[in-house]
């Protein structure tokens, strides 16, 4: 879609920082309303591992940027950040950022031009965190800043992990600004920790910017901090020597976008997470001919989705979860219905809606994301609610079972979903009985299999009749299969190919796909996150690496839960903690006080007063024996106690709890 150029005209797409409620109204559809929220504390990212250089390698001089058009509108010649009592490291403020439609967009690539870099510093042999650098000459670009979920069992109490943004730090001054290609929250999810530090400006549609605003409420971020810019497909945005392309794709969020990024050196197409649905509830079809007429001008290099990879055939339409639907529907009859889904498929939940109306049942939303999502999508009119068909869950007894469709979070079995406090009865609105009918409308992520279950299991014994998983067709992929992987490649008749988006298995296995297709094995390269790779005449090769790697974000501390911390978790959960407290007379070496004992996750003390008379009796010969031989280092006597009933306790119960010797000194 190409914007008329009056409309361009009427609408500034970025304003000064100072203006955030003026863009929310204007450009989001949004309310200004901002509560006070405590302002979020945590330091900047830290890179866990010592910093080390970029590798460079030696470029030829960049080539001029492609020619911009006549009438193109000047967004905001300069970015200036107003006084601030936060120390923003960015410097943005000379560049000039233009938008304009894609048909005034007039490229040619310089057959001489140095090669273009690509730099991903997430996403890559993981799912989340998407983050990936695009660079040419002074300028750079930034694609998607995203988070992940732990779903491991070593990640003990954190509650998200982000890129590493050491390299951010490197390039600030050439970074010019950040493009998002969906609301989902492992591409956005980052933006929070990054615009507290960088003043950036972003790029997203108008939905993606709605939800991005929504987490800089949630994290404090004030309105002056906020740089961003609404494009719709058919936009080009101009950062200097590198361009913009924004293309309508389809994915389980509407207004996702795939991305033409054009540079000197040649053209690169970014697919972001994308499938091919013929019949979308929300939004247009991809736009598959833009992609064909681009591979037909020349495509330097193909970044494409690889999280379905391993899977054949094509991914099924959204509507087939809507013709799931109806056959619930008139099978749940008399009993309440309960659907768990992402908060985000605005898809699935206009068709839950849509069911609702079609069988007289009133609509109720429960759980935080899913309310935030749902009141913003109804705000920009992704979302359409009938007169009269939602009620506050506060009404819900109000009505009678076979009135109701409660929506909920929950649908991987997060502990702290709506769902899940449902399945505990520990819900302050809802409580599940045999009159429920449950339907959990997605497939469990890789790692989250057992929560779900534990879920699906309580629901049951509850009386509840529960749909889950694979039992009927309520739920489709947001991401391409195979065939329709090897669709986007062959239309885009790339040069050089690099899977994306997925774990090593996924890249491997789109890196074979991609040649059943006729691109040559060695044009393909399989990346990691921090390589530099570059692109260009010369070929596709990695010439260096950057800092990459994980930051853990727990609470209000962002970087300062390591490796070590982690460890001593594990520990703890795995054996527990023995304190031993004692005061010595260190002047004239003795005992004073104690030693006390204390366990807390490594034995019930009630029931162990035998061992833990025996490892009090250990302590005082230790620090006697010490005594007498006139120690007065109170290191000695803590290492000497932690080493000496560390061993006892493994010889005589093969456990490892974390020993704790606190010792006080005190002179008589």
């Amino acid at each position: 879609m190409v914007r008329e150029k009056e409309n361009i005209a009427e609408k500034p797409v970025i304003h000064d920082t100072l203006a955030g409620a003026q863009f929310e109204r204007e450009n989001t559809g949004l309310s200004a309303q901002n509560p006070e929220q405590p302002r979020h504390r945590g330091r900047p990212p830290k890179n866990r591992v010592p910093e080390e250089p970029v590798k460079e390698t030696s470029r030829k001089t960049p080539a001029p940027s492609p020619s911009l058009p006549d009438e193109e509108e000047e967004i905001h010649p300069k970015f200036t950040h107003p006084a601030s009592d936060r120390d923003v490291r960015q410097s943005v403020g000379q560049n000039k950022i233009k938008k304009f439609p894609r048909s005034q967009l007039h490229y040619e690539r310089d057959p001489e031009a140095a090669s273009v870099r690509i730099i991903p510093l997430g996403g890559l042999e993981e799912i989340g965190k998407n983050m990936t650098i695009i660079e040419y000459g002074d300028e750079a670009i930034m694609i998607d800043c995203g988070q992940a979920f732990p779903n491991d069992d070593e990640l003990f109490g954190v509650d998200v992990v982000i890129p590493d943004m050491t390299y951010i730090d490197q390039i600030k001054d050439k970074l010019r600004g950040v493009v998002i290609t969906h609301g989902h929250e492992d591409h956005i999810g980052c933006l929070p920790f990054l615009l507290k530090d960088y003043a950036v400006p972003v790029f997203g549609t108008k939905l993606t910017i709605g939800l991005v605003n929504g987490k800089m409420r949630e994290h404090g971020i004030p309105e002056r901090a906020r740089l961003f810019g609404v494009v719709a497909p058919g936009d080009v945005v101009s950062f200097g020597q590198i361009s913009v392309e924004f293309i309508a794709s389809n994915h389980s969020i509407p207004d996702a976008v795939a991305l033409a990024i054009y540079t000197p050196a040649g053209v690169i197409i970014h697919t972001g997470d994308f499938k091919i649905d013929m019949s979308p509830i929300i939004g247009p079809m991809i736009d598959l001919p833009r992609i064909a007429e681009l591979g037909k001008a020349g495509v330097l290099l193909l970044l494409s989705d690889s999280t379905n990879s391993e899977r054949p055939g094509y991914t099924a339409s959204e509507r087939t979860v809507g013709q799931s639907f109806d056959g619930l529907f008139e099978r749940a009859e008399k009993k309440r219905i309960i659907i768990a889904t992402f908060a985000s498929n605005i898809h699935r939940v206009q068709q839950i809606v849509d069911k609702a109306e079609a069988f007289g049942r009133k609509v109720a939303v429960s759980g935080r994301s899913m309310i935030n999502t749902f009141s913003i999508a109804t705000e920009l009119g992704y979302l359409k609610i009938p007169d009269g068909l939602l009620v506050d869950i506060e009404e819900l007894n109000n009505y009678l079972p076979e009135q109701l469709v409660l929506i909920t979070t929950g649908s991987q079995g997060e502990p702290m979903s709506a769902l899940s406090r449902m399945a505990f009865s520990d819900h302050r609105k809802v409580e599940v009985d045999s009159g429920d009918f449950i339907i959990i409308s997605a497939t469990p992520i890789p790692g989250n299999e057992r929560m779900v279950t534990k879920i699906v299991n309580r629901l049951l014994k509850l009386g509840a009749e529960v749909i889950y998983e694979r039992m009927y067709d309520v739920h489709v992929s947001g991401h391409a299969c195979q065939e329709e992987q090897k669709m986007i490649i062959s239309l885009a008749k790339p040069a050089y190919f690099m899977p994306v988006h997925g774990e090593y298995k996924h890249l491997k296995k789109h890196a074979e796909t991609a040649e059943t297709v006729g691109i040559a094995r060695k044009n393909i390269l399989l990346g990691e996150n921090g390589a530099i790779i570059e692109a260009g005449k010369n070929g596709i090769s990695v010439v260096g690496s950057v800092p990459a790697g994980r930051v853990y974000v727990d609470g209000l501390g962002v970087g300062d839960v390591g490796s070590v911390v982690l460890r001593d978790r594990r520990l703890l959960s795995q054996d527990g903690i023995l304190t031993v407290a004692a005061v010595i007379d260190i002047m004239n070496p003795r005992l004073v006080v104690g030693p006390e004992i204390t366990s807390r996750g490594f034995v019930f003390v009630k029931e162990s007063e035998q061992l833990l008379e025996t490892l009090r009796a250990e302590a005082v010969r230790i620090i006697e024996e010490l005594a007498k031989r006139d120690v007065n280092d109170i290191n000695i006597y803590r290492n000497e106690i932690k080493e000496a009933l560390s061993k006892r306790i493994y010889f005589s119960m093969k456990r490892s709890p974390i020993v704790v010797p606190i010792i006080m000194a005190m002179s008589i």
